[in-house]
């Protein structure tokens, strides 16, 4: 399991998500009809006036624009891939910062209802059920915790915690559905987390 800080990580996910976007419209484009591919590429990539671009596929003005603007919405109903990433990290902050403080309804607001957080502990592996109860315990272990830093874990978003002498205590790592965390993976082991490799 490869977990690496967060910044460190970017460039290089970066590059990974361009790469699958860029795939990702171009399956998205050879979806589209003939004509509507003609009218988003003629307008959009050649700055040719929708008239011009109508003459060509035989339609009129107006039904050459209707054409451009819905392969426009389905070229652009993937580009939110790219977005995804940092919309994860974005909601991790905010479970992160509601724990710390202590704000239940903040927690609440991230944590899917029948989120599942589930514990690789000393004493073998926990899971929970059900947002009251996450957030409860995800506020009692923040209040504990030493300094965090965001890491990403597998292409997840992730936060690792230390104690204040800089020993690794925790590594929580979340999958995020729209604005909700649906799962929580912690591993606690300290014997297991003093073998990894982890950021400093």
């Amino acid at each position: 399991m490869r977990v690496v800080p967060e910044q460190a990580a970017a460039p290089q996910n970066e590059a990974e998500l361009a790469d699958s976007v860029g795939l990702a419209r171009l399956v998205v484009l050879d979806s589209l009809s003939p004509a509507e591919r003609v009218a988003l590429v003629l307008h959009d990539v050649f700055a040719l006036p929708f008239s011009e671009v109508g003459s060509v596929l035989g339609r009129s003005t107006d039904a050459t624009k209707m054409l451009a603007s819905r392969a426009r919405r389905k070229v652009r109903g993937h580009d939110g891939v790219a977005d995804d990433q940092h919309l994860r990290r974005r909601v991790v902050d905010a479970f992160r910062a509601a724990a710390r403080d202590g704000d239940i309804d903040a927690l609440l607001r991230v944590l899917d209802p029948e989120v599942q957080l589930r514990v690789d502990s000393p004493a073998g592996r926990v899971q929970v059920e059900g947002a009251e109860e996450v957030a409860r315990r995800a506020s009692y272990f923040a209040a504990r915790s030493g300094p965090t830093t965001d890491v990403v874990v597998a292409g997840r978003s992730g936060v690792l915690a230390r104690d204040h002498q800089g020993a690794a205590v925790s590594l929580l790592v979340f999958d995020v559905e729209g604005q909700q965390i649906i799962t929580i993976d912690a591993l606690t082991d300290p014997s297991t987390l003093t073998h990894m490799s982890l950021p400093l």
